[in-house]
This record gives C-alpha cells, structure tokens and sequence, in this order.
C-alpha cells in the first residue's frame, strides 16, 4: 500500500481501520467530507470501498466544499486550475482536456464540475459532437449532436439536474431571415440518462435574439443567455435586452427582464457570470464597471452590487467565491488581449494571477464532484 498511497492518505486509512466496527453508512459520511483526489485513491484500497464509493447513491450526494477556478486561455488552448480559498492564487495545476484537437473545441458550458465542449469536424459532410468531462476525476463522454442547417445560428447551453443529478445539453437553432414565422426557432435537449436527443416543443418567442455564439450560464438548476427582443418601431426595430433562462427540471423557456439600465445599453457591453449560486450581470462603459446581482424574487428584480472606476481598460472574466472580480487587462492600443488579475472592489488593488498573456481568456468556477465516474471510459474524442 505504501508504494501507491500518500503518507498523509495512509493516515486517514489507519484512522478509519481502527474503527472498522463502524456502520458503514456512518463511513459514508466520514467519505463525504474528503477531497475527491483521496477518494480516488481510497477505490484501490478494499472491494468494500470500491463499491461504496462506485455507488450511484454516494457520487449523487457528494458535495466537495473545494472550490476552484478554471482558466483557459486561447493562445495555448491550455487549461489552469486554480484553488480558491486562502491559499489563492498560489495552488495552481495545468490540467489536461481529453481530446485530441482542443483548438477544435468550443467550452459552452460549466455545471456541478463538468466542463462541456463542442466541436464541429469535416468540411463537406460535417460531424458534431460534444465532450461531457469530470474536471477532477479526468472522466468524460462524448455526445453525438444533430446536425444543423445551412445558414442557421446557434445558442448553447449545459447544466446538471438539480433534483436528479442528470447532466443535460440545451441547443438552439435559429433563422434571422424568418424573424417573425412560427418556424424560425428549433430547441433540442439532451439527457445524459437517456443518452438521447429529443425535440423541445416550448422555444423562445419568434422576436429574441441571441448576439453571435451565445453559451448560458449555469445556476441552481437553471440555465441563462444573454439575449435581446427586437420590438417594431416607426418602420424599423428596437432592440431591449433581456435574459432566456430555462429550467433544467420541468424543461421550460422562461424570460427575466433587466433594469432599465441595463435593457436600453448595447448589448456588447453586458456580460453574465455565476457568483457562488446567484446569476450577476455585469455591465461595462469604460472606466466603469458595474455589477448587479438577480434576486430571487417572483419575479425577478436586481440590485446593484458595486461599481469600480479602474484606471485601466480591463474585460470581466468571472468572479472568486469571495465576490472578487477577476479582469483580463487589456494592453494600450489593443482591443484584447492581456493577463488575469483579481480587483478587491472597495481598494481596488490588482493581484495578477501570474498566467502567462494570453489572446483571450474565459475562467469558469467550479466544485469538486464524482459525477461520470460509475460511466464506462470512452475515448472516442
């Protein structure tokens, strides 16, 4: 056992034996408080763990309190994990995406510790296909998806189930040159537990919009795009932000309004993130940069959360547990492109990451979980 097993995981080990007169229902929930790196290895250690931990019931209710942040940026198509608790940002490991042609793959969506990815293949006959990937057991499945028409834009979305624990991808197609016929949208929805797609019969209404490649935003069982209605007007169109969210439960389309505010700016100056389990909109108009936050209230109002003036042109790219925003800062003379680095609102101090300049950045906050790890390998990517 010592040739394969830490020091500090071999304690734990003796710990637990000297009390092998436990239930193990009780062992259960000693597990449960471990980190998912010392449950991996604790598999290889009896049949009895093994089956404990390999159970559907144990991976459905494990929650990790480890939280983390992933940051990808596009120069290297490289993937940094960050630990985000009191060590920040000192821990920090580069971790490896299961496929083979990684600049091929678009990231439309993070949820419960799993990263999706989709990628479109061939050039006359095209192949799509998304990759479903456990971020700390390093498991993943690939997902055959439908094909889609000429011309036709799309919106992506992914999240895991609340209530079942069953991760779901959402994809929405949709014509601009049939703005207003009852055949302009076309949903379809994925569950992982039926390994099958089926046609959604509640899209949004004919006059949403969504701004080029839009990917929702996963939060408490509910998925969110960013997305603006185009109201006639005096012979032409006005167009009012607004959210699409969709409920990963009951599977139904949903519309929040924004603030006044918010609804009459353009559009390429929002962004939305998660921030711990709340959705927050950020708005942007160099030097401010504001922050509100939806409540949970029916129906859904916001409240503005900060605002900071910074002395540098800087792109929001997600938020630490701690409400923190993180900032991609953007060299002089350059639309994009920069370093990460985390902003305290009220001092407005600038810590760097230190991650090397990238093109672009996205960073996606998640948790530790065991969700795919009782899936068969496959590694068709």
């Amino acid at each position: 056992m010592s040739d394969y097993i830490p020091l500090q995981i071999q304690s734990e080990i003796t710990k637990i034996r000297m009390l092998d007169y436990i239930p193990l229902e009780i062992q259960s929930e000693i597990f449960k408080k471990l980190p998912v790196k010392s449950l991996i290895q604790l598999r290889s250690v009896s049949k009895t763990w093994k089956s404990l931990i390999d159970s559907s019931a144990f991976i459905a209710s494990y929650s990790s309190q480890q939280r983390h942040l992933l940051a990808y940026h596009d120069r290297e198509h490289r993937y940094d994990s960050i630990v985000d608790d009191d060590t920040f940002p000192n821990k920090k490991v580069t971790v490896t995406i299961p496929v083979n042609q990684q600049k091929d793959y678009d990231i439309i969506g993070c949820s419960h510790g799993l990263l999706c990815l989709y990628g479109e293949f061939g050039r006359y006959v095209p192949r799509c296909k998304a990759i479903i990937w456990n971020i700390s057991v390093r498991k993943a499945v690939t997902v055959v998806v439908p094909k889609m028409g000429v011309g036709l834009h799309k919106a992506f979305g992914f999240g895991v189930c609340c209530g079942t624990c069953d991760p779901k991808i959402v994809k929405i197609t949709y014509n601009d040159t049939e703005l207003m016929t009852s055949n302009r949208w076309h949903a379809e929805v994925f569950s992982l537990s039926t390994g099958a797609w089926r046609r959604h019969g509640n899209p949004p209404r004919n006059s949403i919009q969504f701004p080029c490649f839009r990917i929702a935003v996963a939060v408490d069982g509910g998925l969110y795009w960013l997305a603006f209605n185009r109201i006639p007007i005096d012979g032409g169109f006005r167009s009012d932000n607004l959210i699409i969210s969709f409920d990963l439960t009951s599977e139904e389309f949903g519309e929040v309004n924004l603030p006044d505010s918010l609804a009459q700016c353009s559009h390429s100056s929002l962004s939305i993130f998660k921030l711990r389990e709340s959705l927050v909109v950020h708005a942007f108009d160099f030097p401010c940069s504001v922050v509100w936050m939806m409540n949970d209230d029916v129906p859904k109002t916001f409240t503005k959360l900060f605002t900071i003036n910074l002395p540098v042109c800087v792109i929001v790219r997600g938020f630490r547990k701690s409400g923190e925003p993180i900032y991609e800062t953007v060299k002089e003379h350059q639309e994009i492109g920069g370093r990460l680095a985390v902003c305290e609102p009220n001092s407005k101090n600038m810590v760097d990451l230190g991650i090397d300049e990238a093109f672009s950045f996205s960073v996606f906050p998640y948790t530790e979980t065991l969700l795919l790890l009782d899936k068969p390998d496959v590694n068709d990517f």
